[in-house]
């Protein structure tokens, strides 16, 4: 099953692995567009309208809880797809995704999505090997926010988004970063700090 070739770095790695029909089929569908800092993906429990196939910057899906607290529960990069709810058959998800690193990304409408998902075993297959990838890097943070350090936690996540954007330099907030590490703000800079190494 040939794939097509990436001839961009920054091109969505999902988009890559599809045989080259798929992409084909897929690409007259896809808008290019800026993900711009904290702007909605989708909103849970709300219609998802638009999958998205991230290119640079990260996607944060986000658990709020009755009390407003919020939880980041997993990433989004330029290895995957927001919107997985759709490759499931559902059109909405009790979490959202909104951006947390600006960058940009490929949009297309959820419903023609679907239908070309529908037509297609070989983009399935895709997907839904994503999808699994999606759950164990969720379950990997599950336990990591469990047995590791705040210190640890905020190394890896660092490096994550390093990865995806292709850049030493990338925007974060301390208020976002206290989101994803489950912690006060005031440990994140002591956390952030320990993350560059010794002095």
């Amino acid at each position: 099953m040939a794939s097509r070739k990436a001839a961009e770095p920054h091109i969505n790695r999902l988009l890559g692995l599809l045989p080259i029909r798929d992409y084909e089929r897929l690409r007259p569908h896809l808008c290019r567009i800026p993900l711009e800092y904290r702007q909605s993906l989708y909103r849970a429990n709300k219609p998802i309208e638009f999958v998205y196939f991230v290119e640079a910057g990260v996607g944060s899906l986000v658990n709020t809880m009755r009390n407003g607290q919020a939880a980041e529960v997993g990433t989004i990069g330029n290895e995957g797809l927001v919107g997985l709810p759709i490759v499931f058959g559902d059109d909405r998800s009790p979490t959202c995704v909104y951006v947390q690193v600006p960058g940009a990304g490929l949009r297309m409408k959820a419903t023609q999505f679907k239908k070309e998902l529908a037509q297609s075993a070989s983009m399935r297959a895709v997907m839904l090997h994503y999808a699994h990838a999606f759950f164990n890097q969720v379950a990997q943070s599950a336990v990591c926010n469990q047995f590791h350090s705040i210190q640890q936690r905020c190394c890896r996540w660092l490096l994550m988004t390093h990865d995806r954007m292709h850049s030493n330099e990338f925007l974060l907030t301390q208020e976002f970063l206290a989101m994803m590490l489950g912690v006060q703000r005031t440990g994140v800079t002591a956390a952030a700090g320990d993350c560059n190494g010794p002095a």
